[in-house]
């Protein structure tokens, strides 16, 4: 009976040990099962928030890139006016818009060395005679003289003209004042008159264009019989181009003409109120020496 007890015994045991590691083996999957879940959720994660930093990435490259890329088409949309200065010369003929060129380029170099001339021509004329009637005050004519040599300018040589007869009375004085006088205004004037033929040929020169696009245009219609728009206006621009560059180089030119005008007008002015006073210095002078 004890072995019948004792085996029954073992065989429980072995029974309940067999339970135990059968029940066991399920949680410990569980666990198992859920650490690895918990690992998928935390990579799905990690590559969710690198999806989204790399979109905003490229989000923010593809606005860098484009932010970069605006001047350059604004630059392509709005030339420079070099460029189209260019393109309006070849397109209103290079043959006739050379010829207006011509002329603005010569006339605009005339007018620069005008106006150059002008201003070194221009003299302190109130500080020339206060040093002049000094100068005959203290060492005579030939101080004055040498005076007039050291200052540049018309109103000097004027005055060094009238110094050089002032021994042969005041009537020889005004005479030489004003003969030199006419003198040095013909050297001021010196180029006008191609400044005006300039002014008036670039208008003259574009008005020519106009008329040859004109004809031009009018024999596209006559051999054709019937043009297409597009056909017709390549003469009209060009005549119409030709026209406009040479009206905007004769205003350029007429602008410039007229300071130099009214700049010469200013120095012939000082020249003869200069003399009169010049000869009033003399006058004096002559009176302090008898």
């Amino acid at each position: 009976m004890k072995k019948v007890f004792t085996l029954i015994a073992v065989t429980g045991l072995l029974s309940f040990g067999t339970v135990n590691i059968a029940t066991a083996q399920p949680s410990d999957s569980v666990a198992v099962a859920a650490d690895s879940v918990a690992l998928d959720s935390l990579a799905q994660v990690e590559a969710a928030e690198a999806a989204a930093k790399a979109k905003a990435d490229e989000e923010a490259a593809l606005a860098k890139a484009e932010a970069e890329s605006k001047p350059v088409e604004l630059a392509q949309e709005d030339p420079d006016i070099s460029q189209t200065i260019k393109k309006y010369f070849i397109d209103g003929g290079p043959m006739f818009m050379s010829f207006v060129l011509i002329a603005l380029i010569l006339g605009l170099a005339l007018c620069i060395e005008r106006i150059i001339y002008l201003n070194l021509a221009t003299t302190n004329t109130k500080k020339l005679l206060e040093s002049i009637e000094a100068a005959l005050a203290s060492g005579g004519v030939e101080e004055a003289k040498e005076v007039c040599r050291n200052t540049r300018g018309p109103v000097a040589s004027i005055f060094y003209q009238g110094l050089e007869r002032s021994n042969e009375g005041v009537e020889m004085v005004e005479k030489s004042i004003i003969a030199y006088g006419g003198v040095q205004m013909g050297l001021l004037e010196k180029g006008l008159s191609w400044i005006g033929l300039f002014i008036a040929l670039a208008p003259m020169l574009g008005f020519m264009g106009t008329v040859i696009g004109m004809i031009d245009t009018f024999n596209v219609i006559e051999t054709k019989g019937e043009a297409e728009p597009a056909e017709l206006a390549g003469g009209i621009k060009v005549a119409l181009l030709t026209t406009v560059s040479g009206l905007i180089v004769a205003m350029i030119l007429q602008v410039f003409y007229n300071y130099i005008v009214s700049k010469i007008d200013g120095l012939v002015n000082q020249m003869e109120d200069a003399s009169i006073s010049m000869v009033d210095i003399l006058l004096k002078h002559e009176m302090t020496n008898k």
